[in-house]
């Protein structure tokens, strides 16, 4: 069976797919707690990266020459970028990159990393099909999309920045670690999937909406992992 990495960014992300797998070995590397067992009858390492990319860069790292995982799974929570795509529902990857990517005085194009190949990463399509597949079984009284997921360093939550994003790079969500898991993803060739239920609009109403809605969305998030795993075992 493969081995896979569950990232997610918060406690909150994470604490519930802990608490429901058989933990055979802990341990704590560059501050972040792995936990290595089994879920649903399926290998997994499950972590909390902490927020930001670098932690999730350095935590994907971590999973791969630690634990040898064979994919990634990132799950979390995320702010919508299409007004069809509400408050609970799930956005499953088809690629993620950059949004705060700007070498563009060097003749890049916004999100384009320089040297790099690719301007955007890759979900792993039958991953990417079984969850969407799961999706609809676990939580038949959301909506799912496949779509663009874009990241960046910041708290995207003001129209402004929202409409700028949406048109740069037609993104379907917004966070602030699945490019760096991606990216790290693509450099050791291992397969990936980001998931990520919407807590917010990421307009001037996310900070009031978040923290309403936020365990709503978690809780969206993991039942989707959870019979994600169930399928494959």
């Amino acid at each position: 069976m493969k081995k896979i990495g569950i990232i997610g960014a918060m406690d909150v992300e994470v604490e519930r797919l802990k608490a429901d797998m058989t933990v055979t070995r802990q341990i704590t590397k560059a501050q972040m707690h792995f936990c290595e067992g089994t879920l649903k009858n399926q290998p997994v390492v499950v972590v909390r990266s902490g927020i930001g990319k670098v932690n999730a860069a350095v935590c994907t790292q971590i999973l791969v020459d630690e634990f040898g995982v064979d994919a990634v799974i990132n799950t979390g929570i995320a702010g919508s970028l299409n007004a069809q795509i509400d408050i609970g529902d799930i956005v499953i990857s088809t690629d993620v990159l950059h949004h705060d990517m700007d070498a563009v005085n060097f003749g890049y194009a916004p999100g384009q990393i320089p040297q790099m190949e690719v301007f955007s990463f890759a979900a792993d399509e039958p991953m990417a099909e079984l969850a969407e597949k799961v999706c609809h079984q676990v939580n038949p009284e959301i909506k799912v999309f496949r779509g663009r997921v874009v990241s960046g360093d910041q708290f995207i939550s003001d129209r402004v920045t929202k409409d700028r994003i949406t048109e740069q790079f037609h993104g379907f969500c917004t966070e602030m670690e699945g490019a760096a898991i991606a990216q790290a993803a693509y450099l050791n060739q291992i397969p990936f999937i980001v998931i990520r239920a919407i807590s917010d609009k990421a307009d001037d109403s996310a900070s009031e909406d978040y923290p309403t809605f936020e365990k709503k969305a978690v809780e969206h998030s993991v039942r989707l992992v959870e019979g994600f795993l169930a399928a494959q075992a």
